[in-house]
Order: structure tokens, then sequence, then C-alpha cells
């Protein structure tokens, strides 16, 4: 549940981290993105990916699909009315997710995990050795960013346990969080490659898990990662003016609807007058929620 704080960054990565042609109408900020982080990319499009694991029984959210998105809090009975429920997959109990199951049919419950970042609070914080731990993440206390280079030692390790963790608590798919490190200043010089074998890793290891696979923001990597995730999962896309292909150039959640894949958008600051109508028409399954991510939520359809 992170807002983009690298835009600047992000729109530089546009041209350089995928091989794309400038959006037609760029956004100032995009001018005054370093050329460094724009030549760390430059060769983005290179990247070496493994095949996507396939997953037969995973569960794919229909396109028009119904939800909550509740982290601070564990939700409670009476529940909502929803096909998906995204929680917290540490403070949630398997006795939780049972519940959610049981008072709908057809209920499917996602599992939240930060994948990009250490939480001093979580109860496997100690597992992290000091040499993946980067800077503080800006405005979020007790964070970390993560080195996503060294998913092939301890830091996987500790992320296959957070997903076998999911699984035994009964979830059918998982969120991961903050797993757009490479447009952020992190303190580990991390690449667009970099970012999209790790993502990718992420995707293939819930699958091998028989968990569906959520792709959280990263925006400019949608064409690359499109085939390992199964949703996709935005913030304040309408805010920024970046939800779709035309307004982005070669890259867009519509990507996703094309593919029959659910995509789930969140607005913080827009009214919903400012946005529903425009989600509704690309048919993204979008809510107005507060910062905190509580039970508060407004659908727009």
């Amino acid at each position: 549940m992170r807002f983009l704080t690298a835009i600047a960054a992000a729109c530089a990565l546009l041209a350089a981290g995928l091989g794309a042609a400038p959006p037609a109408a760029a956004s100032p900020a995009s001018s005054t993105a370093s050329s460094s982080a724009a030549a760390s990319s430059a060769a983005a499009s290179q990247a070496d990916l493994p095949a996507p694991v396939a997953c037969a029984g995973c569960w794919r959210p229909a396109l028009n699909t119904s939800w909550q998105w509740q982290l601070s809090t564990v939700p409670a009975e009476p529940f909502l009315d929803v096909v998906m429920y995204d929680i917290d997959g540490f403070n949630a109990t398997a006795a939780t997710v049972r519940r959610l199951h049981e008072t709908k049919a057809g209920r499917k419950v996602v599992c939240y995990l930060s994948a990009g970042s250490y939480e001093d609070w979580r109860p496997d914080a100690g597992a992290f050795p000091a040499s993946v731990l980067g800077k503080p993440l800006d405005g979020w206390e007790g964070e970390r960013w993560l080195d996503i280079r060294r998913y092939d030692g301890e830091l996987g390790q500790i992320m296959r346990a957070r997903l076998d963790m999911c699984k035994a608590k009964g979830f059918d798919a998982v969120e991961f969080d903050n797993v757009d490190g490479h447009t952020n200043d992190t303190g580990f010089p991390l690449t667009a490659d970099d970012q999209l074998r790790y993502n990718a890793w992420l995707a293939n290891e819930a699958h091998r898990r028989g968990l569906s696979a959520g792709l959280k923001n990263d925006i400019p990597q949608i064409p690359r990662l499109l085939p390992y995730f199964d949703w996709a999962l935005n913030e304040q896309c309408w805010q920024y003016k970046e939800c779709t292909t035309a307004q982005n150039g070669d890259y867009g959640y519509d990507q996703f609807v094309r593919a029959g894949k659910a995509v789930f958008t969140v607005e913080y600051k827009l009214s919903t007058s400012q946005f529903c109508s425009k989600s509704n028409a690309q048919n993204f399954n979008s809510l107005k929620k507060r910062l905190e991510l509580d039970a508060y939520r407004v659908a727009c359809r």
C-alpha cells in the first residue's frame, strides 16, 4: 500500500527501462528524471527471464469482481458481500480466512505481503540479514527497502517461507507490495532488469504453491510481466494519469483487461466523480479508500 514515490524516475524508465518510445504527452516530471536512473535501466528489455510457471488450479478473478482491500485491521463479521477480500497475510489468522470462505460461496481471499521492503514489526524481521537492508521508505516508519538482487539466497528463503504461510492459512492469492524499488532511492543500484527478474520469480513461486499472483503498481513493466501475473492492483493511476496505454505510450492496465485479467485500482485523493466513470469504461474494479486502508470503501460499481 504505497504511493509511487519516484514519479520522475518512473517516467525515465518509460523510454529507457523497456525500450519504449516516449509517451505522446509526457509529464513535466519526465524531463527532470536523473540521467543515472535512465542509464541504469537502458538494457532492461534484454532481461533474461525464466519461463512462466503454469498454474492450472490457480484462481483467476473475472474482469468484473467485487472486492474489499482492508490491511490496517482484520475484517470482522458480518463481512461485506464481495467476491474478493485482500487482507494482511501476517495479521489474519487461518480462522479468519476460513470464515471468509464459509460466509460467501466462491469468495476468494488474497494474502498481502511486502516483498520489496523490510518491516521491523513482522515476526520474521530477525531473519533478514543486514546486507539486504537498504534505505528507509519515505514516510513509512519501520520499513526499509530490500536488495531484491539477493533472492537466490536468504531473501529468497524468507519470501518462500512467507508464501508457505499464505498457503497454510488457506489464502487463494498473493498481493506482492513494494515491487517497484528500481524506481525509488533504495540504497542499492537496482535496475529494471533486477526488478523484472525478481517480480517474475515471485509470481512463479506463488504459482508453484497454487496461489494466484497479483502485480502491484510497477506500471512500466506491465508488458514484460503480464505473462507471469494473473491480475493487477494499482494505487492512484488516475490521479497520476498513468492508467492506460493511451496515457503512457506502450504500457497500461488496459493490456491486462485485453488479456482477460482483472484490474483493481484505488484512489485516495480524487473524488469518485473524477475517476469512477473512467474506470468503469476501462472495465477496472475501482474503489475510493482512505490511505490507512481500513474498512471504509466506496465502490465504483
